[in-house]
């Protein structure tokens, strides 16, 4: 019996080191494949965009990760950020990322934030106003800072700019920035962007026409805030051209809403009378500088207008524009707009109308109707 005992404390002792030494070859295989996966890896190669969202686990960020060829397994990867301690921490946001960079790069990337990128859509026809509060969302900057960017005298002594902001310089397009950019690198990125965009040739045609840049993009920027049709924006162009040379007024309502500080829509007749050089109807020629960022599309439109002979045009209710040649031409134009509003107007009260009597005649399902015993009818 006590030999039998013996041979089995033995065996007991055998297994225990048994599991011991594979333990232990097993922490030095991960500590190992901690160590190579961490190494292999390089800074170059092509670039991929990954979102990790807020409130991702780190599951869903390593699988993220992985449908972006950025890490070949899902699972390992999370195994690997396991085996570091680093499998808790996640730095939310949009990153670029490099194939060819190791596990342990990708891990410390996102871990701390490295390759974090912010992605702003700036559109054609906003103003400085309305493009503010995207950096300030995206970029987590304050207004100030944003004020004393588009205010700096630098630049507006490069561009020629003769007003008091970079209003129309802050070229529309999408832009990345990266981690940390401050208000100064948005606001040089986008004007860097203008510059780029800006042609040649444009210059060429601007001297032809007689125009400087700061004109062409004050008359383009009206265009860009009134058109909602691309093949109108010659036509408006060419109207407010041909009212230049007229010596007529441009009377456009959107040089009277920045004035205001208004956004896109009806203006009234009080709003007509906003003291501001930017008021068309109250000031001859062109307001001293554009009233937002035109795209191409509107400073090709200032720099080659449709040949037309119109000198006014109201807006449709379906967003396109009639184009007259005379002011009694424009009054009957107003008037039929104005008939065609009524007559939506009326069609919609009496679809509305027609709604409300058919919710009327239905019953309500919920209410049991009582029903005659005999007959089984209502």
């Amino acid at each position: 019996m006590r030999n039998a005992a013996t041979r089995a404390m033995r065996a007991t002792r055998a297994r225990v080191a048994c599991v011991a030494r594979t333990a232990a070859l097993a922490a030095a295989l991960a500590a190992a494949l901690v160590t190579v996966l961490a190494a292999c890896g390089n800074d170059s190669g092509p670039t991929v965009r990954v979102t990790i969202r807020k409130g991702s686990s780190f599951r869903e960020a390593a699988e993220s990760l992985s449908a972006h060829g950025i890490v070949n397994s899902a699972r390992v990867f999370g195994l690997y950020a396991r085996a570091r301690g680093e499998d808790r921490k996640l730095h939310y946001g949009t990153y670029v990322l490099r194939r060819s960079l190791s596990w342990g790069q990708i891990l410390d990337a996102v871990r701390l934030g490295k390759g974090i990128v912010h992605q702003i859509t700036i559109p054609e026809g906003f103003t400085i106003a309305q493009i503010t509060p995207l950096l300030v969302d995206e970029l987590e900057i304050v207004p100030d800072s944003i004020d004393a960017a588009v205010r700096d005298p630098a630049w507006r002594a490069k561009l020629g700019i003769p007003t008091t902001t970079l209003e129309g310089y802050l070229f529309p397009d999408t832009y990345t920035f990266p981690d940390n950019a401050t208000a100064r690198d948005a606001v040089r990125v986008m004007v860097e962007r203008f510059e780029k965009v800006w042609k040649p040739e444009w210059t060429a045609r601007a001297a032809e026409v007689k125009m400087s840049r700061h004109e062409v993009l004050t008359l383009a920027s009206i265009v860009e805030r009134e058109v909602f049709r691309n093949d109108e924006r010659p036509v408006v162009a060419a109207v407010y051209l041909n009212r230049l040379k007229a010596h007529i007024p441009l009377q456009a309502d959107p040089t009277v809403q920045y004035a205001l500080g208004k956004k896109p829509g009806r203006v009234l007749y009080r709003d007509l009378r906003v003291v501001s050089p930017y008021n068309t109807y109250l000031n001859a020629g062109l307001p001293p500088g554009p009233i937002a960022s035109p795209g191409a599309a509107s400073i090709e439109a200032a720099l080659h207008p449709a040949k037309v002979p119109y000198r006014f045009f109201v807006a449709a209710p379906d967003g396109h524009h009639e184009f007259r040649r005379t002011f009694a031409e424009h009054e009957a134009a107003i008037a039929m707009v104005r008939a065609q509003k009524a007559a939506i107007t009326a069609a919609e009260g009496l679809a509305a109308s027609r709604a409300e009597r058919t919710l009327k005649t239905v019953p309500d399902s919920t209410v049991k109707t009582p029903k005659d015993s005999a007959t089984k009818r209502p």
